[in-house]
């Protein structure tokens, strides 16, 4: 029908009339998208920071339409932009996606941003050149649980700080083998963090074979499971192209792949880096977890107890109760991304906010030396997680990025106490269940825990079930 129709005094308006949908009040359209017209760049004021908050806030909560791109039916969720093999029958798909309709679908416990239940499990393949799949079957993918991002800025920031150590000590390796004309060999250490050696050859040869924890590159990848994401930016590229088939222009534009509408569903510049950038402002932004004081005092004096046990048993050396931070200046983009994000070098200048400025900060601890530390309960580092006979972590049949199926970055326990259930499938119902579940590098801890009387068991537990999201 072309024409408007009056019937019963309402009026049908045609495909083709000439009011535009997102003029129409109830129109289904979101009004995130483009919100931010151009990509900030600059030292971001905090009138600027809030408003490119709020823009990122908006697109998180946002269930995307199929009119602002929503869908892939002719991509698959890899990393690396790739051709489905057919045309989906299916706007969703349970297994290789899309299947979510808004990022705020999964991340929701136990407020927007947080983490999911079982039912929010997403399967992750290789990550490169997947096809579509409709099997949960391990063969095919990695069936993972939803992190949380609470204090998602503070870890980026540790990340980038401990990347940037490390290769310092690498250059200066170098450059002292070959000034002394002497093999060099170096602990790789960072903010108490070990990340094994390196033997440098004056001849600038560089042995890489007692590095522990880390890629061959010495780049700290924060965030997922495995740790193989480098920045929040990288891993919203990632979540949009594949739980919602919303693809951003810096990745799967005309610059990478030579078309403007990838994915072939008839929307071209999905995402902009602008939208990109604002979703990432409001992430790096987000409060971190505290560690609660509970009205109930016998909770207090268990906790207090509880918190020497972690101690004791060793479950600080890996689950580190803070790490200093020295800078709380936030770069967007950074500069250690891989290609296909945004890097600080491709853009005119990255957009600069200073997490200081946020109320939130000002109460987090410093050290004698001014630092900051963040409370995260981790070290930002791989570990074996199973072996010969604990092996609950070693259910999976495909590595990820080259990270052997039975390797995991120390979970923060940063918000432990909001976001159950736990493991990397959310598939264990409690904390006693985990810490039991540990192998591997963490064997001893969890030999330890086992071991202990079931009342100073009790004492760890009320001291984790304190390590809030609020």
């Amino acid at each position: 029908m072309r024409n408007s129709l009056i019937v019963m005094g309402l009026v049908c308006l045609s495909a083709t009339n000439s009011l535009a949908d997102e003029a129409l009040p109830w129109s289904e359209k979101t009004d995130a998208i483009g919100r931010i017209e151009q990509m900030p760049i600059g030292f971001l004021g905090r009138k600027e920071l809030d408003d490119l908050v709020q823009a990122g806030e908006e697109l998180f909560e946002a269930k995307f339409k199929k009119t602002e791109g929503a869908g892939r039916p002719m991509a698959t969720a890899a990393i690396l932009p790739t051709k489905a093999r057919r045309l989906s029958k299916t706007a969703f798909a349970r297994t290789s996606g899309p299947d979510a309709a808004s990022c705020g679908a999964c991340h929701n416990e136990p407020l927007l941003g947080g983490a999911g239940d079982f039912v929010t499990n997403v399967f992750v393949s290789e990550g490169f050149t997947n096809a579509d799949f409709d099997s949960i079957n391990p063969q095919f993918s990695n069936e993972r649980g939803t992190n949380h991002l609470f204090g998602a800025g503070l870890i980026e920031l540790l990340a980038r700080e401990i990347t940037s150590d490390l290769h310092d000590i690498r250059k200066d390796a170098l450059k002292s083998a070959r000034a002394d004309q002497s093999a060099k060999r170096v602990e790789l250490i960072s903010k108490g963090i070990s990340y094994g050696f390196i033997t440098a050859q004056p001849d600038g040869v560089l042995s890489l074979k007692e590095i522990d924890g880390i890629d061959t590159d010495l780049v700290v990848r924060p965030f997922s499971q495995k740790g193989v994401m480098t920045s929040l930016r990288q891993f919203t590229v990632n979540a949009s192209n594949h739980h919602h088939g919303m693809q951003a222009t810096e990745r799967f534009g005309a610059r990478w792949t030579g078309e403007t509408d990838f994915d072939e569903d008839g929307m071209s510049a999905e995402l902009s880096s602008a939208d990109i950038s604002a979703l990432v402002a409001w992430q790096a932004t987000l409060r971190p977890p505290v560690v609660a004081k509970p009205e109930n005092a016998e909770w207090q004096a268990a906790a207090k107890s509880g918190e020497n046990v972690f101690e004791q048993i060793g479950c600080a050396q890996c689950h580190m109760p803070a790490l200093p931070l020295n800078s709380l200046q936030f770069d967007d983009p950074g500069l250690f991304d891989v290609a296909g994000t945004l890097q600080t070098y491709q853009v005119e200048a990255p957009a600069t906010y200073d997490l200081a400025m946020l109320d939130w900060a000002q109460s987090l601890p410093r050290n004698e030396e001014g630092q900051v530390l963040v409370p995260l309960f981790g070290d930002l580092k791989r570990h074996t997680m199973t072996d010969g006979d604990v092996d609950a972590f070693g259910n999976e049949l495909m590595s990820q990025r080259f990270v052997d199926r039975n390797i995991f970055i120390t979970a923060e326990l940063w918000g432990v106490a909001s976001t159950a259930p736990y493991g990397h499938r959310n598939d264990m119902y409690d904390l006693d269940e985990v810490i039991s579940a540990h192998g591997g590098d963490a064997r001893q801890s969890r030999d330890a825990y086992l071991d202990l009387d079931e009342n100073i068991k009790q004492q760890l537990i009320a001291f984790l079930r304190t390590l809030e999201i609020k």
